[in-house]
């Protein structure tokens, strides 16, 4: 194998999508089907039928084929209700006027059709590295989405949630947000003892674009250091926040903070797949039981039909010192799936709930607290605890 061969393999592939209609684009569909720095994930003709793949597929580039002369700004917008992906536009023929018009519009490229496989593997791979055309002026935080799921009710999810973004802000030092999303029966404010003033709703139905100032005027800050943007008070009001406002509050709170932990319902839900399209991790968070072990397979494999990167799920054993006929490996086996966190049982637990103060904060020597902590620190990129523990001794 040749010295470019081997860097092709090497190279991880690039997620894409496919979809629309034009002049080659069926030719091109195959060239990159069996190209080495390719995948592609899917295609279709319409948007509706593919939201799901677009939503939760975690792209590199969508290839958009157009027979428009000029620049089709409604299926832009329908592409953009589902991803944030960058979008390469695929025209046939004469498009000067199209070309024209995508400098000024949420398109990274324009390709006329035909065209060499290679010149459209460079395309996808620039649009890739430089992301959706955002502005010059733009802030270049970029923080991580730790989203926590799991598919039953009453796994502790809520609690891992809480504590984990406590153990962000105290232990770790991170801005962070802990972001209910369980819009109509979310428990996050109240388990952080918390009586916010302003909620999620309040938020999306205020008037005027959303930006980081703006967003910093809704949330209620806890001692802990972290802020918290609650779930609505009534379970009406959950309909107004919709996956378009939810994906521009995930993109403007990334530019605001470290860490965003995103408390979630137990559904597969618009709002869910909104958010899985932004996670980096998601945590998903079984017990010792049979009808939990049941849900939580059927997640991974909807996970799967959304085409969500494996390599993001991180599987949270909760309460897994309980005595229940249930060890991890008959978990592990019936999952196919390696347990990534162990969180003990802990009288502190309920303790702290109905005190409302999270137990990694009220009871920080306890099993459950050191569970927690390790799992805030397992979170973190490589990159960064390494220089946490270069810098050991280092004040501050």
């Amino acid at each position: 194998m040749s010295a470019v061969d081997t860097s092709h393999a090497q190279r991880e592939k690039a997620r894409i999508f496919m979809t629309g209609s034009c002049d080659g684009l069926d030719q091109l569909r195959e060239a990159l089907e069996r190209h080495a720095e390719v995948e592609l994930v899917e295609t279709s003709v319409g948007v509706a039928e593919s939201a799901g793949t677009l939503t939760g597929g975690h792209l590199e580039a969508v290839l958009h084929g157009t027979r428009s002369s000029t620049l089709p700004r409604d299926e832009i917008a329908s592409l953009r209700e589902h991803t944030r992906a960058p979008i390469i536009l695929l025209a046939s023929g004469e498009a000067s006027v199209l070309l024209e018009e995508a400098l000024d519009a949420d398109v990274s490229d324009v390709l006329l059709l035909p065209q060499m496989t290679e010149n459209i593997v460079f395309a996808i791979r620039k649009a890739s590295k430089n992301g959706a055309k955002t502005p010059v002026s733009a802030p270049t935080r970029r923080g991580r989405i730790v989203t926590v799921f799991s598919p039953k009710g009453g796994t502790g999810k809520t609690v891992t949630s809480t504590n984990l973004a406590a153990a962000f802000a105290k232990f770790e030092g991170k801005r962070t947000l802990l972001l209910d999303l369980d819009l109509q029966f979310g428990d996050a404010a109240i388990m952080l003892g918390l009586e916010p003033e302003k909620t999620i709703y309040d938020l999306v139905v205020a008037p005027g674009e959303l930006d980081s100032e703006k967003l910093a005027g809704y949330t209620t800050r806890h001692t802990s250091g972290l802020d918290i943007l609650p779930a609505p008070v009534r379970p009406e009001d959950a309909e107004l926040v919709t996956e378009t406002k939810l994906s521009r509050l995930l993109e403007v709170a990334r530019e605001s903070y470290d860490i965003i932990v995103v408390d979630t319902s137990p559904f597969f839900h618009g709002p869910m797949l909104a958010t899985l399209d932004r996670t980096d991790e998601l945590l998903l968070v079984c017990g010792l039981d049979v009808p939990t072990l049941k849900n939580v397979r059927l997640a991974l494999q909807t996970l799967e039909l959304l085409a969500f990167p494996q390599n993001r799920i991180r599987l949270v054993l909760n309460r897994a010192n309980s005595k229940v006929g249930m060890k991890r490996g008959e978990v592990e086996g019936a999952l196919d799936t390696k347990v990534r966190f162990e969180v003990p049982s802990d009288r502190a637990v309920p303790i702290a709930v109905n005190r409302g103060n999270p137990a990694v904060l009220a009871e920080a020597g306890a099993d459950f607290s050191k569970a927690i902590r390790e799992m805030a620190k397992g979170l973190q990129p490589a990159e960064v605890a390494k220089g946490q523990k270069r810098g050991l001794f280092r004040k501050g």
